[in-house]
């Protein structure tokens, strides 16, 4: 029972750090209406910001839980890139319905990656520059 324990205890560690390892990550990208974000700033849809997946954001290194707009991640700085195009964009929200790797964008953003009509876009690569 004690080994169990302690087993799935580290397990759980390991996937909270795994999940924020820097390096190139893959996922889709979609866009949203901004507003109040999760960091606890007011975002418009002109700024280049994007949401990351609340698994990432949930278990950013030195993020204790609690208030969010405490998140460590919020105000970090990635570039994302598709199909030849790029987009740098700061981390400002919490995006609920997105997969570990995904990124919601401002319309702002997305439109440097691709036109609105496409709406979800796969295949996006990112990483964290700061």
């Amino acid at each position: 029972m004690f080994f169990t324990k302690v087993f799935v205890i580290a397990s759980m560690a390991a996937s909270a750090f795994a999940v924020a390892v820097p390096g190139k990550h893959t996922g889709q990208g979609t866009y949203y209406d901004t507003g109040l974000t999760a960091c606890g700033v007011t975002n418009t849809n002109d700024e280049y910001i994007a949401a990351v997946s609340h698994i990432l954001y949930d278990s950013f290194p030195g993020y204790a839980g609690g208030n969010p707009n405490n998140n460590p991640i919020c105000g970090k700085s990635v570039t994302a890139h598709y199909q030849g195009k790029s987009v740098t964009v700061k981390i400002t929200d919490r995006c609920e319905a997105c997969a570990e790797w995904d990124l919601d964008f401002s319309p702002a953003a997305f439109t440097q990656l691709s036109a609105m009509e496409v709406g979800r876009i796969s295949g996006v690569t990112w990483s964290f520059n700061n």
